[in-house]
């Protein structure tokens, strides 16, 4: 089970702070996504972490504005997002895979199994 939260209304430039969390097993080993799909549009990925590596993948439209962590336990992945802009704006979801996944494979949605509900940023202009 993935539980994300922390979305919210902003204004362009604010920062927010998303917080995935499992009450299951944990991320150890597994690769865990964010994704988000904004209205109109399909799903894109955002970034992702892999745990037994430690690496980070980020979508070029949010390098160097967001900041994908671990939470010092093995059950919570964070999205630090700076400098919000209106095109951020979309519903976020978290995904973890089964197991480790390949550099090749991080960004693509059918490389992970479990699913979060999503949460809607909005960034006003």
């Amino acid at each position: 089970q993935l539980q994300a939260s922390g979305g919210g209304l902003v204004q362009a430039g604010d920062s927010l702070r998303l917080a995935c969390a499992t009450s299951g097993r944990t991320f150890s080993n597994r690769a865990v996504a964010w994704f988000r799909q904004a209205p109109g549009k399909g799903q894109e990925f955002v970034a992702a972490y892999r745990w037994s590596v430690r690496d980070t993948y980020y979508a070029e439209s949010v390098k160097g504005r967001f900041t994908i962590s671990r939470g010092n336990a093995e059950n919570t992945v964070y999205l630090q997002m700076n400098s919000l802009k209106p095109e951020d704006t979309a519903v976020y979801s978290c995904a973890a895979s089964q197991r480790g996944v390949i550099t090749s494979a991080i960004r693509r949605g059918d490389s992970y199994s479990y699913w979060g509900q999503g949460t809607l940023v909005t960034v006003s202009s």
